[in-house]
């Protein structure tokens, strides 16, 4: 399906419909959330986990978020039984995290609950992918495979969601780039259904923002942020990974690739330092962004910028390959490694700032010309002088 025709069916009824329904619900519901959060013991004090913020705020919006999801996707899809079941397992997951945002629960009991749910839609409904298809090497049944890899790749993404929200905007921020890269890719396959359910849960992260954005007024919290890492897990899947285009496998990575650099980075550095995977601290991006100086909204604007520029060549990926049919295009070949050098370029800028990749490493690959010795010492003393 071409660029245009995938749009066109982004303006199907259902799609409209779904994504003005999410939106109005989050708008109508989180203040009213925000209200009942102090009488249940829902306010984020910092005490459970370094935090950015320096005052009390209720952490349980992801309730308003999850029924403004479950809701019109019931209405919209609930003649299809997985999908019944993706939403079940989504209310099922956010009651997890809601108990875990008011009593608090331990890392590792949260991600056994998760895979336990998850083996509803996987097992029973079939919400798994059951082959890989890799460039150069071809179409591969995953066969027995595809059970409990389908289950890592949604516990995994859930987790990762959950991670990356401890600063305003930040997880509903890429949440929303993501499911409306996901609602364009699933249109762009054929797949109506999945793009409803993308639509419906990028309108209702877009609508959080309005609360959430800095200085945020309310939080998601594990309720939000666990759920909305399963369903969008769910959502590559039953909408781009099933496929057998090449395209499959990578878009949905480029598409949550800032979640996941964020997250690989702090567990090696947690394991490189002996300490737990799931033990907190102040190494995630936006933690980095703020100890060099950033504002919560620069730092916030930087990394959505990141996340939607490796979204968008996901989706050229997707709309100009470059073997359409198997056969090398010469003009689409260009736009594709013109693409890979700009996202390249500014992954290399993101990661040298942050200071994950310093001077000796670009040296190592011979790129020391771009950087200067004086800069990485001044920028090393400012994250020291950082550290608690």
């Amino acid at each position: 399906m071409s660029f245009p025709d995938a749009l066109r069916t982004l303006l199907a009824w259902e799609v409209a419909v779904g994504f003005a329904a999410a939106v109005a619900i989050v708008l109508a519901l989180t203040p009213l959330v925000a209200r009942l959060a102090p009488r249940i013991g829902g306010v984020d004090d910092r005490r459970d986990r370094p935090r950015v913020h320096e005052r009390p705020v209720p952490r349980i919006g992801g309730v308003a978020i999850v029924v403004a999801i479950v809701l019109p996707a019931a209405l919209l899809l609930g003649e299809e039984p997985r999908y019944l079941a993706i939403l079940g397992s989504v209310l099922a997951v956010s009651a997890l995290g809601l108990v875990d945002d008011i009593r608090g629960l331990r890392p590792r009991t949260k991600m056994l609950a998760v895979v336990l749910v998850a083996l509803v839609p996987v097992v029973a409904f079939d919400v798994r992918f059951e082959r890989v298809t890799l460039p150069l090497i071809g179409d591969h049944e995953l066969g027995w495979l595809s059970v409990p890899v389908s289950l890592l790749w949604i516990a995994a993404l859930a987790n990762l969601v959950n991670l990356i929200d401890g600063m305003d905007s930040l997880a509903a921020g890429i949440v929303a780039i993501a499911a409306g890269s996901f609602a364009l890719l699933a249109a762009s396959f054929g797949r109506l259904d999945s793009a409803v359910l993308a639509a419906i849960v990028c309108g209702a992260a877009l609508a959080f923002l309005r609360h959430n954005y800095h200085p945020a007024s309310v939080f998601m919290g594990d309720s939000g942020a666990l759920a909305l890492g399963f369903v969008l897990a769910a959502l590559a899947i039953d909408g781009v990974l099933k496929t057998a285009a090449t395209i499959a496998l990578v878009a949905p990575l480029l598409v949550i690739a800032v979640p996941i650099l964020d997250t690989s980075f702090v567990v090696a550095k947690r394991l490189k330092y002996r300490r737990p995977p799931w033990s907190a601290d102040h190494n995630h991006f936006y933690h980095r962004f703020m100890r060099i100086g950033y504002s919560q909204r620069r730092t916030a604007a930087y990394l959505h910028a990141w996340a939607a520029l490796l979204a968008a060549y996901a989706i050229v990926l997707r709309f100009v390959p470059p073997r359409p049919g198997g056969d090398w295009d010469a003009g689409n070949a260009a736009v594709a490694g013109v693409g890979a050098v700009l996202v390249a370029a500014t992954s290399v800028w993101m990661v040298y700032t942050l200071e994950i990749l310093k001077a000796r490493h670009l040296q190592a690959l011979g790129l020391g010309r771009l950087v200067d010795e004086e800069r990485e010492e001044s920028v090393e003393r400012v994250l020291t002088a950082g550290r608690r």
